[in-house]
């Protein structure tokens, strides 16, 4: 009888991912952005057959695909090691060396969409104004440029164009819970909501006609909902919405005259078709617990990016018999049994506020009596019911997982996103800490034996956790986490700052409150073991932020490791550090719960 170890970090880690995709005009060839050489590239499958090939070897992350309508190339937004500054690139559908189409260093390009001949490109950049930004048309055949939109209060992004090209909506982002979209309509800018106020979003707009407009709107309701806009009228009508669900992403189907929205409802994301003749939704099955992109074929076919929480990234194509897996990823070498999916719990905060979380629990005969409290990042972001490797595998080691989705996390209603808007260190840090409490009143943990960790605004909370109540935990690790709110608010991307004053606080209005909530002021309490990671080309928490708390807590004599990552930005692109920094982590948690 042969005998084979259990699983380690490597299978667990050795997942691969799916950034995005893009579809030919024929459905004969769908093109993707996946490791599978441990380095993010793009690659192809002819359907109907699902045997992947490499079109590209640029080994670096891609943030959007866009086919052509001819199916002559593929446009693709390529960055430099997570530095964030997208340029645009084009590869023919064969692969080869990836052209520039739109480049130019230090500024960033989003959300490129092309004409219906395919000769025109739109897009939106820094590179001209990098605090608002401009929308852009480029002739690809005589090479003219002209600007369509420029902000010039707020980060404007180009968004869609009509049938026609004769109209075209943007969207002005003053907030990530104030986005306003409007329609350039002759010379003319029209709001789509009936008022700016009060601060609302529209999460997404498309044309459907050449006057008719749908858009995903929480205009004067705490949930997003489906609305029209009437171009020729310019009225606004609210269609239809689903109790406690965000709206939050959807794309028209010409065949059919519908709309397929998914909608978020806490830590799951739902699917659904609007029939617009008959006014009809209708809640289709999805394969999996979140939607990450939908591809509405021309035949009226719909292809699906998405995830759970014991299943990585997939594609699937809607069938008449359901929804066919175009790639199988999974956890290799792992049994299905050794794949723990969380529960659902929800508790009381300090104020009566309820509280979603998702708790993961070991195999008794694994516990090893720890929890780890993983706050999540954003903070206007969730804990979703996806796919993470590093919460399986702790599990797996026989770690608890506690995520909880304080004030302040998407899919809860506008009202508490906003919680967190101006403060960031005082409500949201004491739902942690309810929820710590809560686990010690069920038995799930020990005061003892907890332990913390959070990446980005997580990384930030664990700081100040660990400043404000270190009694609680026994070691801590910070993923490019904030050190101090003053510096991250004058570091940040120059197209973030307009929004800063909102999201986390003005530095002289707001300075004692910054003072409070900033981790660097807490040093002294910050007495137990730490590991900090951070990448070098970070965009969005830059390297300054946790050589400050590393250097000033070295001073101190505490016991602080720290890992920087010279090739990465805001996450891990790369499998290889990925799994570098997570068997670190593993070492790190291991060596003090001894």
């Amino acid at each position: 009888m042969l005998n084979f170890p259990q699983p380690d970090v490597e299978q667990f880690f050795q997942t691969y991912g799916i950034e995005t995709f893009a579809l030919s005009p024929d459905e004969s060839q769908l093109v993707f952005s996946t490791n599978l050489n441990g380095k993010y590239n793009l690659w192809a499958m002819d359907l109907p057959n699902t045997f992947p090939y490499p079109l590209t070897f640029h080994n670096q992350s891609c943030e959007h695909l866009t086919y052509d309508p001819k199916g002559e190339f593929v446009l693709a937004v390529v960055d430099e090691d997570g530095d964030e500054n997208g340029q645009i690139y084009a590869v023919p559908p064969q692969g080869g060396t990836l052209q520039p189409v739109r480049k130019e260093e230090g500024a960033r390009h989003i959300h490129p969409f092309l004409s219906k001949d395919g000769k025109k490109l739109y897009y939106t950049s820094t590179k001209d104004d990098a605090t608002f930004m401009k929308g852009y048309r480029y002739n690809l055949e005589t090479k003219e440029e002209e600007v369509i939109v420029h902000g010039e209060e707020a980060m404007t992004i180009l968004g869609d164009k009509s049938p026609e090209e004769k109209s075209f909506l943007y969207m002005k982002a003053f907030a990530n819970t104030y986005q306003l979209v409007y329609v350039r309509n002759k010379e003319e800018d029209v709001l789509l909501t009936p008022s700016p106020d009060p601060q609302h979003t529209v999460s997404d707009a498309v044309f459907v006609s050449e006057h008719e407009i749908y858009l995903l709107t929480n205009y004067e309701s705490d949930f997003s909902y489906l609305a029209r806009f009437d171009l020729e009228t310019e009225t606004f009508e609210k269609v239809v919405q689903v109790e406690t669900e965000e709206f939050k992403q959807m794309k028209y189907d010409q065949t059919t005259n519908s709309l397929y929205i998914i909608s978020e409802k806490g830590v799951r994301d739902h699917l659904y078709q609007y029939k617009i003749e008959d006014a009809h939704l209708e809640e289709l099955d999805s394969p999996v617990s979140v939607i990450d992109q939908l591809v509405i074929a021309e035949s009226g076919r719909v292809y699906l990016l998405g995830d759970s929480a014991t299943v990585p990234a997939n594609l699937y194509k809607q069938t008449e018999e359901g929804w066919e897996p175009l790639t199988k990823y999974g956890v290799p070498g792992v049994k299905e049994e050794h794949l723990i999916a969380p529960s659902h719990v929800t508790y009381e905060s300090f104020d009566g506020l309820e509280i979603e979380a998702l708790l993961y629990r070991p195999k008794p005969e694994k516990d090893n009596g720890h929890m780890i409290l993983w706050p999540h990042g954003g903070p206007q972001f969730a804990e979703r019911d996806s796919f993470r490797s590093l919460f399986l595998f702790l599990v797996h080691e026989g770690y608890s997982l506690f995520a909880p989705n304080f004030r302040g996390s998407t899919g809860y209603g506008q009202t508490f996103t906003k919680m967190v808007e101006g403060d960031w260190g005082h409500a949201p840090r004491l739902d942690n800490i309810a929820g710590i409490e809560w686990l010690i009143d069920q038995g799930y943990a020990k005061k003892d034996n907890i332990l913390l960790m959070g990446g980005s605004y997580g990384g930030y909370m664990a700081l100040l956790l660990h400043g404000r109540h270190s009694e609680y935990f026994k070691a801590v690790v910070d993923i490019f986490g904030p050190c101090n709110l003053f510096s991250f608010i004058d570091s940040v991307p120059e197209h973030w700052k307009p929004v800063m004053a909102q999201f986390v606080g003005d530095p002289e209005k707001d300075k004692e409150k910054l003072e409070e909530d900033s981790p660097i002021n807490y040093l002294d309490s910050m007495t137990k073991p730490m590991l900090v990671i951070q990448g070098a080309k970070d965009p969005r928490v830059v390297k300054a932020e946790s050589d400050q708390v590393v250097e000033a807590l070295k001073e101190k004599g505490r016991d602080i490791e720290y890992i920087v990552l010279e090739d990465e930005g805001h996450g891990f692109s790369k499998k290889e550090n990925e799994m570098l920094v997570y068997r670190k982590v593993l070492d790190f948690l291991q060596r003090h719960t001894q």
